[in-house]
């Protein structure tokens, strides 16, 4: 469907600058967690100091910068600092293990990499040292990295270390701090200097040949993605108060949630580093937030916390949704329990920026719900969903078979799923041409996850399936054969084998030991996962959740 309103030509740094000199004194980022509230301006200075300080080492645009940990405002300063002098930030997701975070660093060749020293159960610098061993021999306070598992890799900066020194890591604080005159002058040469479609970030999907692909987004990918959505759902309209509990290494927190802020100029409020329920309700409660944004899987840990029933959410009234199948009851008890008369699902993935299309508020509240949004097809029936537009990624951060397989020469982003065209226009979700699993909002492949497991020691075979979960939409299950004298490894044995080496989500919650006969194949052999599935879901005694993409 045309729009008459023209695609913005502008970078993100741009874009921060001319929010800033409206509304310099508006807020623009609340972390509560981390006591820090910061205006338009403050934003903007602190993200220059960052920038100059990322030039000081030596950095310089192009290069890429990981980002690895939960929700701090380290992360969207580094977002904006990066943008600001032309280098590619890489969004790393916190719960990679040691394995997906070497592949994840190597592939896309990481030069500097910034994250928290620990989060909860998780020590980032002890997991970052199992994959470069050579920062037990470096210096304290000094972030330069040696490594020949990683030559790419040249810095490490580490925040929240609250003083203490770390072998081969660079201090943040330090950092932002460090910048002169010399470097001053040198951003601002730079910042002229970047184009709109130059790439500004490189984000990861798991991969369906066993590894997370990366997606490469240009500036002008992100800034027309955050403003014409946000437009579509009224943010021009009047300032919001955008409460966020997704991550911010997924485009739907650092896209549509922290650039949609500063498109739209409105506050963005971070309850928590990781999604928690009960201090999202605090956040809606005490931010006065008017916009909620979340997965299926967040929406009903929201609505089914004990602390909602008795906490004043009536500043409520648009919602984002998206990320996973979403139950159609979910959607009508978001409308009459959460005052959100004005929500949305929005339908796209990481190489779409990350949304494709979206429904609009001027459908009835329970029809809008029941689709994606619109879009010109010639005839109608279910048809292989492809598209094509501005919020198409600028290709595969590695040129490979599997990039073009998503990604066309023509700009064709195959999304592998099959949509159905109403007569009105509207657009349904039929089902997945892939296998990928959608677990609470996290996209799964599963052969990342089978040549994972076929690394343990009595795995002959291996085959992953989604089967339905009340909660996550969706859970893994693994039907297993071992090899000839280990009848005796058990599913709690596989699950412990998982553990600390791959993300938790990955972990499949259903193991079944099956012999080589009970796999059902093709004539040529191959196992049939559609078949898997419903033998999966019929022996686990699981309903198929009704889904509003149906």
């Amino acid at each position: 469907m045309a729009s008459p309103t023209p695609l913005l030509s502008v970078t993100v740094g741009e874009m921060l600058l001319r929010s800033t000199e409206e509304v310099p004194n508006q807020e623009l980022f609340v972390f509560r967690h981390q006591d820090i509230r910061k205006t338009f301006c403050e934003v903007l200075q602190d993200s220059r100091n960052l920038a100059k300080g990322l030039l000081k080492l030596g950095l310089r645009p192009g290069d890429r910068v990981g980002m690895w940990g939960p929700n701090y405002y380290e992360w969207v300063t580094t977002q904006f600092a990066t943008a600001l002098a032309g280098m590619i930030l890489v969004n790393v997701n916190p719960m990679y293990q040691t394995e997906e975070l070497e592949y994840a660093l190597r592939q896309v060749g990481v030069k500097a990499l910034i994250t928290p020293a620990e989060y909860r159960n998780s020590n980032y610098y002890r997991a970052l040292s199992e994959v470069v061993p050579q920062l037990a021999r470096e210096k304290e306070g000094i972030g330069l990295v040696h490594d020949n598992m990683l030559p790419q890799l040249k810095h490490l900066i580490i925040f929240g270390n609250e003083g203490r020194q770390f072998r081969g890591a660079w201090n943040f604080t330090d950092i932002v701090a460090s910048g002169g005159k010399d470097e001053e002058e040198l951003l601002e040469d730079l910042s002229r200097k970047i184009s709109f479609d130059q790439p500004v970030n490189i984000q990861y999907t798991s991969g369906t040949t066993g590894f997370p692909k990366a997606a490469t987004l240009s500036h002008h990918n992100v800034v027309n993605n955050a403003f014409f959505v946000g437009k579509r759902t009224g943010f021009d309209k009047k300032r919001h108060v955008i409460c966020i509990p997704n991550p911010l290494y997924h485009c739907f927190g650092c896209v549509m949630g922290t650039l949609a802020a500063v498109v739209h100029k409105a506050t963005c409020v971070f309850p928590s580093p990781a999604f928690n329920a009960e201090k999202a309700i605090e956040a809606i409660e005490q931010e006065k937030c008017t916009v909620l944004y979340g997965t299926p899987t967040m929406h009903i840990d929201i609505l089914g916390h004990p602390r909602r029933k008795d906490s004043d959410v009536s500043s409520l009234h648009v919602g984002y949704i998206s990320g996973a199948p979403c139950p159609k009851s979910l959607c009508e008890s978001l409308v009459t329990e959460m005052n959100l008369h004005d929500l949305v699902v929005l339908y796209g993935s990481t190489e779409l920026s990350p949304v494709a299309t979206c429904s609009f508020f001027e459908d009835p509240p329970f029809e809008r719900i029941k689709n994606v949004g619109y879009g010109p097809l010639g005839g109608y029936g279910s048809r292989r969903l492809g598209l094509r537009g501005s919020q198409g990624a600028a290709g595969s951060a590695q040129d490979s078979e599997r990039s073009h397989e998503a990604i066309t020469p023509e700009r064709w982003y195959n999304t592998g799923d099959t949509a159905v065209m109403n007569e009105n226009g509207s657009i349904n979700i039929v089902g997945r041409l892939k296998d990928m699993v959608i677990r609470g909002g996290e996209n799964i492949y599963p052969a990342e996850v089978e040549q994972f497991l076929f690394k343990h020691h009595a795995v002959a075979d291996v085959h992953i399936v989604g089967v339905p979960d009340e909660r996550f939409g969706e859970e893994l299950c693994a039907w297993v054969r071992l090899k000839d004298g280990h009848d005796a490894v058990t599913a709690e044995a596989i699950k412990e084998f998982c553990r600390g080496k791959i993300a938790a989500c990955k972990i499949p919650r259903y193991v079944l030991f099956k012999k080589e006969h009970e796999f059902p194949l093709t004539a040529t052999g191959k196992v049939r996962k559609a078949e898997l599935r419903e033998l999966s879901k019929k022996e686990l005694g699981l309903q198929q959740i009704q889904s509003s993409f149906n």
